[in-house]
């Protein structure tokens, strides 16, 4: 006998988009325990959730550009999928109630009359803050002017395929040092990713930067490249 086929389940009606912050401990999660978090505060606060078709219907939720473990972050994305239309910050102010603290709504739109295109299409570069701690000031300069007077620097890293060897000076659109010695440093998503700690590795490198086992990485913007005015668009901004 055919197994019988699971009931379809009906489109989204609505789609939100919603950037939240990820601060102080909540740095630490991964991205499958901010998933989960969020999971969870969709039923608390009654959100009217599409489900997808199949034998094992899920929420319509989808992450796009998550940020490492133990990076902060002021600018996570995910979208919601709803069965009935709401009001956007009615939405954001039910799951900032629920949601533990340090998982803070930021802004909620509607994906209707926000940028066009895919959420993950609309995320190409992100802009990092990176605290060297007590790194001297002159160390910082001097291996960040090493390291962008090189065209290429080769790092390793780890990942689900085994050790990869990637470029990690491709990808930094621009990379100065703070007022108060620390990094400002704007990244473009490649393949594979370039995060921020590979570009600490790269100083490391090619300007001999001896910086701390434990900094503190912060992602504060996130969105559409702009090369020619090295800048990120806002992705959640109005069509």
């Amino acid at each position: 006998m055919s197994r019988q086929q699971p009931e379809q389940q009906a489109p989204p009606v609505q789609k939100l988009r919603i950037r939240y912050a990820k601060r102080g401990r909540l740095r630490f999660t991964s991205h499958r325990d901010v998933s989960r978090a969020i999971e969870r505060a969709v039923v608390r606060a009654a959100i009217p959730m599409a489900y997808s078709s199949g034998f094992h219907p899920h929420p319509r939720i989808s992450y796009a550009g998550a940020s490492p473990t133990g990076a902060a972050s002021e600018a996570e994305y995910v979208e919601l999928g709803l069965a009935e239309v709401r009001e956007p910050a009615d939405v954001a102010a039910a799951l900032d109630a629920v949601l533990p603290d340090g998982l803070d709504i930021v802004a909620t739109v509607d994906a209707a009359t926000s940028t066009a295109g895919s959420l993950s299409d609309l995320l190409t570069a992100s802009h990092w803050l990176v605290d060297l701690g007590d790194t001297p000031t002159d160390a910082v300069e001097a291996g960040v002017a090493a390291f962008l007077a090189t065209d290429s620097v080769t790092v390793e890293r780890m990942t689900k395929k085994g050790m990869r060897s990637f470029d990690c000076r491709a990808a930094v659109v621009r990379l100065t040092v703070t007022p108060e010695g620390g990094l400002d440093l704007l990244l473009e998503h490649t393949v594979p990713a370039v995060r921020p700690d590979d570009v600490l590795t790269g100083l490391r490198e090619a300007g001999g930067l001896e910086v701390p086992q434990a900094v503190l990485l912060t992602r504060v913007a996130q969105g559409v490249l702009d090369r020619d005015a090295g800048a990120i668009g806002d992705p959640l901004a109005e069509r």
